[in-house]
């Protein structure tokens, strides 16, 4: 059985709050908050199931667009129960007149969630995009509730703008927070629905533009990862062409109980097309070639600077001895596109001498941390970098001058001008060991065949989640998901994307 290969989406232009604010001033006087509630009113009608709705109505404006919701659902004749914990009077003005419109039209507003042996759904409207601080006493307990109330009914609870307790520009649960199985977002995507806790707590993303053309009024803080990125580089192969044509990969690592790490990244470069893969090991006493790809031309960590590379990675496996250091730092004044991961990065956390020389060199560098290496590289603890990794990616792209995946879930890919992007391909199964050596191999073949260094590593991102996401389809993962099966899956993807170029 094949997975059956589903177009792209596109690229999603992102805004943090600042820039939602901007948007809606932008937007005038227009009815946003009408045109919301209509929309969250729409959707909740085609959720629903056989049962009365609970609304959950909040104190500010997200409260608003809950009220507009409820009236119109009532106007339909659902069954709609709202309780709210305030008594709207220190609301904004959009939302005061929210609340009186329905209690206009015949609603009622409850004081505490009623006894009801099963809702049909649950929406929350407690707080939207402005959260700052972890939710306490009646509202933590409200978002509680909501939780228990829809896995008790196994009904859908809707989320509006962004689920209570989740900050909409990280995506860091602050506390007690909703875990959606919709969120309905309004006038543009946030960057906090696609990274870190986002996905767990959002469910399936809906859009409601509220009639605005986000981009043409404030230009996008940043964009989700698509492949238009990198379409112009994906074209189908000329027949008169060898290996040559397709660049030759070095990979250096592999130190002793290490090999693995090293070989899973020169298959991924050999299965993403790259023409010839060298790789330099780190271990004295290691293997003289792969059993499994017999392709792979292996030789000590010393020879592989004589090989006729195009581009280089640092590494996977290579372990923090001291000869090790001088193989990276002679890689670091090199002339060769160069993409460090794993104890690359680590070795250069502790070495100022490194660190200057990376940030100073010319030839494109591409870093590509996990969290915690991310940490050691600015020095500091992990929990600041999560809490905020799009401000972690780029202060390490400006501190580098480097294009930087900060990887985990919604991985965070920064430019060295301060752009940035977040990958909404990949699922649960690429936590898992190898992961990031595959993802390492991927982008320095890319780089090999001539890539411009930010597509190569948008487009190796954004190929290693997606290839991941053909194969549950298939009986393949997400449990159980190796690094290996991801590299075949993303040669099976690459060449199918390739091919669709035309």
């Amino acid at each position: 059985m094949t997975a059956t290969l589903t177009p792209p989406p596109p690229a999603l232009p992102l805004y943090r709050s600042q820039g939602l604010r901007a948007l809606e001033a932008a937007a005038g006087k227009q009815p946003l908050m009408e045109r919301a509630g209509l929309a969250a009113a729409d959707l909740a009608a085609s959720l629903c199931r056989p049962g009365p709705l609970l609304v959950l109505a909040g104190p500010g404006n997200n409260g608003g667009d809950a009220y507009v919701a409820a009236r119109h659902l009532q106007a339909r004749f659902f069954a709609v129960q709202v309780v709210a914990w305030d008594d709207g009077q220190r609301a904004p003005a959009d939302a005061r007149a929210a609340r009186q419109a329905f209690l206009e039209a015949g609603g009622a507003i409850l004081d505490a969630i009623p006894p009801c042996p099963r809702w049909g759904l649950v929406l929350d409207g407690l707080f939207g995009i402005g959260l700052q601080r972890p939710l306490s006493g009646a509202y933590a307990d409200a978002v509680a509730a909501a939780n228990h109330l829809a896995e008790r009914d196994h009904c859908p609870l809707l989320a509006l703008d962004c689920p209570s307790g989740l900050d909409a520009d990280s995506g860091r649960a602050l506390g007690p927070a909703i875990r959606a199985s919709h969120t309905l977002t309004f006038i543009a995507h946030k960057p906090g629905l696609l990274t870190l806790d986002g996905p767990d707590h959002c469910g399936a993303l809906h859009l409601a533009a509220l009639e605005l053309d986000a981009p043409a009024l404030v230009p996008a803080d940043g964009w989700s990862i698509g492949r238009e990125h990198f379409a112009a580089h994906l074209q189908p192969r000329r027949r008169n062409s060898h290996k040559g044509s397709y660049g030759s990969a070095g990979i250096l690592g592999g130190a002793a109980g290490m090999v693995g790490a090293a070989l899973l990244a020169g298959r991924a470069a050999l299965l993403l097309g790259c023409g010839r893969v060298f790789v330099g090991l780190a271990d004295r006493h290691g293997p003289a070639f792969d059993l499994q790809q017999a392709e792979l031309m292996l030789r000590p960590a010393a020879a592989l600077e004589a090989a006729p590379l195009t581009a280089l990675a640092v590494g996977p496996g290579l372990g923090q001895a001291p000869e090790v250091r001088e193989f990276l730092s002679r890689a670091i004044t090199g002339p060769l596109p160069l993409v460090l991961d794993a104890d690359a990065l680590n070795l250069l956390a502790a070495d100022p001498t490194l660190a200057q020389a990376l940030a100073t060199r010319q030839a494109p560098r591409l870093l590509t941390p996990h969290p915690a290496e991310a940490a050691r590289l600015l020095g500091t603890e992990v929990a600041p970098v999560q809490a905020d990794r799009i401000g972690a990616a780029t202060q390490l792209a400006e501190q580098f001058g480097a294009w930087v995946a900060l990887k985990g879930a919604g991985t965070v890919v920064a430019a060295p001008d301060g752009r940035w992007w977040i990958n909404t391909s990949g699922n649960p199964g690429q936590a898992a060991a190898g992961q990031g050596d595959v993802l390492t191999g991927m982008t320095v073949a890319l780089l090999a065949q001539g890539w411009e260094p930010g597509a190569a590593l948008l487009g190796a991102v954004h190929l290693h989640g997606a290839a991941a996401d053909t194969l549950p389809g298939t009986g393949v993962g997400p449990i159980g998901l190796t690094a290996s099966e991801t590299a075949v899956a993303a040669r099976a993807l690459f060449n199918a994307w390739c091919r669709t170029a035309v």
